[in-house]
């Protein structure tokens, strides 16, 4: 081993261990990787640049602006709506569809997207037929990495495999390459966790009454705010007309800064329309809540804040209040609603304040409590850190709530309580949309331009037609992983150059080659499949792959068999909570423990070896 070969392996090995701690981001830790190649003479810049002009990266990107564009038109919700009325009560329909839909919609469509719709969707599903949502999210994470395995695009190391073959001159996998290995292991993992899978799933997750059909699990008003302890600290008070506090606006008064009390809506008492004292413009209609809001006669405040609070608040200002009664009235005005937002693993939103993000101003709603461990946090929300794993009860118009549901990097809206189903931004274009998906599978499938070139139309016409507007393409990619890609990609060049790559073939032709091919296979399996419970699938395939290909030279066989092994193993992230951000997704949802996701990944992980070791050399010989 020569010694610019060791110390390409130090530094893969520290890259490793950096994955594996969590303690820094991925991506960061990709270009970190990067830099270390540059400054230590293994690769030149353009060496160590080339991964962010690679068309693997490019196409993932344009990938996630497709996918966006089905979302955004309401397609994907759509589906979520259908199930809501077929799956009916029965916890095992409701297992087997759920799976199937999301394996299906995983096989097109990016398995955390999926996992990111469908997450409320089921939520909503198990509230309304009485069963622990526990019972349905980890089938959810599940099925949409074995959908993953259905096509080309279904997730990134399918690409990835298929363009290390182009890379070598041979032809990529086709779009549907995938599908027969794919419906194997989606059927096998539906078998499993319809049998035994079942039974070892835990039931943690309360069960809540109200749910109704819809793209996002809705409750009742009143239903949210008990979860999270408003209700005994939720007051209406009417401002009279010899109030001191008339014609003041909300930041003159500072009382959340000075009574722990914030003003959660705006409206005219009902009381005081009837006498003709005010119109019916603000009736059940919230003025927008604001540091500029001015305060008139006849305004109905719904205040929340400790009782001691309320009533020292009320001495000061000499008015009278009622406590909110769930039997007798309705929460909030109509035009109002309250959402149950959860931010994702890798969220920008962990471990700041909600005074540092300026919450209010950016979002336009109000955190309104956070749940953390089950216990509800009510008071000192402006300086709490978020973690991961918290949920926020926010409240505030509709259409903010919305957008909300818009930031998927950052956050997932589990529940919303509200008069009815939003219809999706772009509706209207959704046969549109779907229109473009089909024409870029069937463009993909038959060959007739590159695959690359084939997603990035599909992305623009996604753009030009209206689905979704730039700004919102933008959103949509995951960054993180595009850049997680484009930086380790220069790590299997830089094996390649310094013969780091010959070294690690010949130690792993040396032990098992000599057993034959179908050894080298199981070889590469297990060594995917164990690397990818502790770092990025994406990333563990980006270093295989070479590395399975020249050793299928070595012994002189097809590679094709070896890189489907690969890419297969890639998606068998089951075993532990952080393999994949599915599974990451659920784990709070669902009040998962490390060993929930490890009874049931390890045996799936087995199932899917035995199949790949019988069904890869019979479509795929050697």
């Amino acid at each position: 081993m020569t010694g610019d070969a060791l110390v390409v392996f130090v530094i893969l090995g520290v890259t490793v261990a950096l994955f594996v701690s969590d303690r820094i981001r991925l991506d960061l830790v990709a270009v970190m990787s990067l830099l270390a190649l540059v400054l230590s003479g293994i690769l030149t810049p353009a060496q160590a640049l080339a991964g962010f002009g690679d068309s693997v990266v490019i196409m993932i990107a344009g990938l996630f602006v497709v996918s966006a564009g089905l979302f955004r038109t309401g397609i994907a919700n759509r589906l979520g709506r259908w199930l809501s009325r077929a799956a009916g009560t029965s916890e095992r329909r409701l297992l087997v569809l759920v799976m199937l839909v999301t394996g299906i919609l995983s096989g097109f469509v990016s398995s955390t997207g999926t996992v990111a719709v469908m997450l409320p969707v089921v939520v909503s599903l198990a509230w309304r037929a009485g069963i622990s949502p526990s019972k349905l999210l980890m089938p959810v994470a599940i099925a949409s990495l074995l959908g993953g395995m259905l096509t080309l695009i279904g997730t990134a190391p399918n690409v990835v495999v298929s363009q290390q073959l182009q890379a070598q001159g041979l032809p990529g996998f086709n779009f549907f390459a995938f599908t027969p290995l794919g419906l194997t292991m989606l059927a096998l993992g539906l078998a499993f966790m319809v049998t035994i899978g079942r039974r070892w799933l835990p039931e943690r997750a309360p069960v809540s009454e109200g749910a109704r059909d819809g793209a996002v699990a809705t409750a009742t008003l009143v239903e949210l705010a008990e979860r999270y302890g408003l209700p005994t600290r939720l007051f209406r008070t009417t401002v009279p007309a010899d109030s001191d506090l008339v014609g003041l606006t909300l930041g003159e008064l500072h009382w959340p800064e000075r009574h722990q009390v914030q003003v959660l809506a705006i409206d005219t008492a009902p009381a005081v329309e009837r006498e003709r004292r005010r119109s019916r413009r603000h009736v059940d209609q919230s003025k927008a809540v604001g540091p500029d809001t001015v305060l008139e006669q006849g305004d109905r405040l719904l205040l929340e804040g400790s009782l001691e609070h309320l009533e020292a608040l009320a001495a000061a200002h000499a008015f009278a209040f009622d406590r909110f009664d769930a039997a007798a009235d309705r929460l909030l005005p109509s035009n109002l609603s309250v959402g149950e937002v959860l931010p994702t693993p890798r969220s920008r939103w962990l471990g700041q304040t909600l005074a540092e993000m300026r919450f209010r101003d950016r979002f336009g709603v109000q955190v309104l409590g956070v749940l953390r461990g089950g216990a509800s946090i009510t008071e000192g929300l402006a300086d709490l850190r978020l973690r991961f794993g918290d949920t926020l009860l926010v409240q505030g118009p509709r259409r903010a709530i919305a957008l909300l549901g818009r930031e998927r990097h950052d956050a997932v809206v589990l529940a919303e309580a509200a008069e009815g189903d939003a219809p999706a931004p772009a509706a209207a274009r959704a046969p549109v949309a779907m229109a473009i998906m089909l024409a870029m599978l069937v463009v993909m499938t038959l060959g007739w331009l590159p695959t690359v070139v084939a997603v990035l139309i599909a992305a623009v016409a996604m753009v030009l037609t209206g689905c979704l507007a730039m700004e919102d393409a933008y959103r949509s990619i995951n960054w993180e992983a595009v850049v997680l890609i484009a930086g380790i990609l220069p790590m299997a060049t830089a094996l390649e150059v310094t013969g780091g790559m010959q070294v690690v073939v010949d130690g792993l032709v040396g032990t098992v080659g000599p057993y034959g091919p179908l050894a080298l296979l199981l070889g590469l399996f297990v060594l995917t499949s164990v690397a990818s419970q502790v770092i990025s699938n994406t990333a563990t395939t980006v270093l295989l792959a070479p590395i399975a290909f020249q050793a299928a030279q070595t012994l002189e066989v097809s590679p094709y068999p070896m890189l489907m092994a690969v890419a297969l193993a890639a998606s068998t992230a089951f075993a532990t909570p952080v393999a994949s951000p599915v599974n990451t997704l659920v784990l709070g949802p669902g009040q998962y423990r490390f060993g929930d996701f490890l009874r049931i990944g390890v045996v799936l992980q087995l199932l899917v070896l035995v199949a790949t070791m019988l069904l890869v050399p019979l479509l795929f010989p050697f």
